[in-house]
């Protein structure tokens, strides 16, 4: 068991939920989330929901089976009947700050609304929020269109990592040609943001579409 941190609108007290972990393959959360209160899946990622953000220190566990301290901890869970699905990349825009940052989904808290997420607390403070305040206003943005493209949800991994200072806040793919009949090219690229300054990072990934192995890749700044 371990505890995600919540905030009480009622009181200035914070409040740590305890969360049990109980066994569940990707597979079946997937499948279990392909539809909420009659949306169709693929039709509701699309939308842009208005929400609320809390935060938490993580766990050791995860119900995704995916760690809190995955790219660089900009991390998350969600409710359990929300239509976002472990592994899943968010877009989070706070209202109060305008500050834009990419999220990976790693678990799920019980009891949450479609609209609310608990975010890492290096997320929640990367947004421009003091942890003392407990709960943001926000905008989720469930971004399909990056994870159709597991080449640029890996260059986005690569992108976190190589500029750990930095949080991705744009994404696009810019092309995809076919090299040889054995050599797939995919070009993305990143807009990433510190407190001095906004970068733009393109990466170059080719792999074999017969195997589905990487042949090489590469990011640079431009």
């Amino acid at each position: 068991m371990y505890y995600h941190h919540f905030y009480s609108p009622n009181s200035n007290q914070q409040m740590y939920i305890p969360h049990q972990v109980y066994p569940c393959s990707k597979q079946q959360h997937n499948e279990h989330h392909r539809n909420y209160l009659g949306y169709s899946y693929y039709g509701y990622r699309q939308q842009v929901i208005r929400g609320q953000a809390t935060w938490t220190e993580g766990g050791q566990t995860t119900k995704c089976g995916i760690p809190w301290s995955e790219n660089q901890y900009m991390t998350a869970a969600v409710g359990e009947d929300t239509p976002y699905q472990c592994g899943q990349t968010l877009k989070i825009r706070s209202l109060s700050t305008g500050r834009e940052l990419i999220v990976t989904i790693v678990d799920t808290v019980p009891g949450f609304p479609p609209n609310r997420i608990n975010l890492h607390q290096k997320a929640f403070v990367a947004l421009g929020a003091n942890p003392d305040v407990g709960l943001i206003n926000i905008e989720i943005d469930s971004s399909p269109e990056l994870e159709e493209e597991k080449w640029g949800k890996y260059l986005l991994e690569v992108t976190q990592t190589a500029y750990p200072s930095y949080h991705v806040v744009e994404y696009s793919s810019v092309a995809k040609t076919e090299v040889s009949p054995d050599q797939t090219k995919e070009t993305y690229q990143y807009t990433l943001q510190s407190p001095q300054e906004t970068i733009k990072v393109r990466g170059n990934v080719i792999y074999n579409p017969i195997t589905d192995r990487i042949i090489s890749f590469d990011i640079e700044e431009v």
